[in-house]
């Protein structure tokens, strides 16, 4: 082999050996990617959860979800109240989706140093079964990650802290307060109203829908105004509580003077009762077909009852 061919062949072999290594970091860099991703819980199964009990160690809380017909409920007090559907989606998500979570250790004597022992704070998900139960640790230094492990095993494995607010939030987080709490997942929305009547001791106004515009009692067809309506309806399906309450039922007479009803498309109609607004403007508030007592606090109160001719075009 002359010198000219040696210098090719030792170039080619060097220009093989680079491809070489090339790949070989890919390669190396993707398993490593891999095995640092993770899902704590498969999203099929997730969607056979019946239950999920949240015990926070830390300030000694426990919330239990539980879901009825394919809707999560609140247990609370003995009492279920309707749930945040989507914060509920959101918190399994963290779970099922798959991240990274890498590897941080494999020995049980490392537990109490994460966080990790028995008294551990612990989410659990049953189905007919259990189908998870993880043990949330301590923060990292920077308070960015957090240590978890499955409860059957020693693998601790670290990852986004978002699951901490989860954790840590009073259980009035976890409740729908919307008094229709359809409209959180936009199964009732604007285009489902056909009319809405209030009625107050002062005066009854109905919006009703004719030839996809809104006519209102009392105001001239070409003075209303139609995205004036359009924002109102949106504020009455979507009007929020702050809170459930038990110091009054749902059969007092203080609900008989003022009520709103929406009648939708398929023939369904909905009544809000209120009570007469109290010092601060706040009133409580009744749904027809349901115990729930919320109080509507006054800015969201103010909203609801307006007299017809706020809806005239100025």
């Amino acid at each position: 082999m002359t010198y000219k061919d040696r210098l090719t062949f030792l170039g080619s072999l060097n220009g093989v050996l680079i491809v070489l290594y090339i790949v070989s970091v890919i390669v190396t860099s993707d398993i490593g990617a891999k095995s640092s991703t993770y899902a704590w819980l498969d999203s099929k199964a997730a969607e056979k959860a019946l239950k999920i009990t949240v015990n926070d160690a830390q300030n000694n809380s426990e919330l239990e979800l539980r879901k009825k017909n394919y809707q999560w409920f609140v247990l609370n007090n003995g009492f279920e109240y309707p749930a945040k559907q989507l914060r509920i989606e959101d918190f399994l998500k963290i779970l099922t989706m798959r991240s990274a979570w890498p590897v941080r250790s494999t020995s049980a004597g490392t537990h109490e140093r994460f966080g990790l022992t028995q008294s551990a704070s612990r989410i659990t998900i049953f189905a007919e079964t259990v189908l998870l139960e993880l043990l949330v640790g301590n923060e990292d230094v920077l308070k960015n990650e957090i240590y978890m492990r499955n409860a059957g095993q020693n693998e601790v494995r670290a990852g986004d802290n978002a699951i901490k607010s989860y954790l840590s939030s009073p259980v009035e987080s976890w409740y729908n307060l919307r008094l229709i709490p359809e409209s959180e997942n936009g199964s009732i929305d604007l285009s489902s109203v056909q009319r809405l009547s209030v009625y107050t001791p002062q005066e009854t106004v109905v919006l009703s829908r004719k030839n996809r515009k809104w006519e209102v009692s009392g105001v001239k067809p070409e003075k209303t105004d139609q995205n004036n309506i359009d924002n109102y309806i949106r504020q009455v399906i979507t009007v929020e509580g702050d809170n459930f309450d038990d110091s009054i039922k749902s059969n007092d007479p203080k609900f008989d003077t003022t009520s709103i009803s929406i009648e939708l498309g398929n023939g369904r109609i909905i009544t809000i009762r209120f009570t007469s607004a109290d010092e601060s403007g706040g009133r409580f508030a009744n749904v027809s077909g349901k115990d729930y007592i919320y109080f509507v606090p006054s800015y969201q109160a103010g909203k609801l009852f307006r007299s017809a001719s706020s809806f005239e075009t100025q």
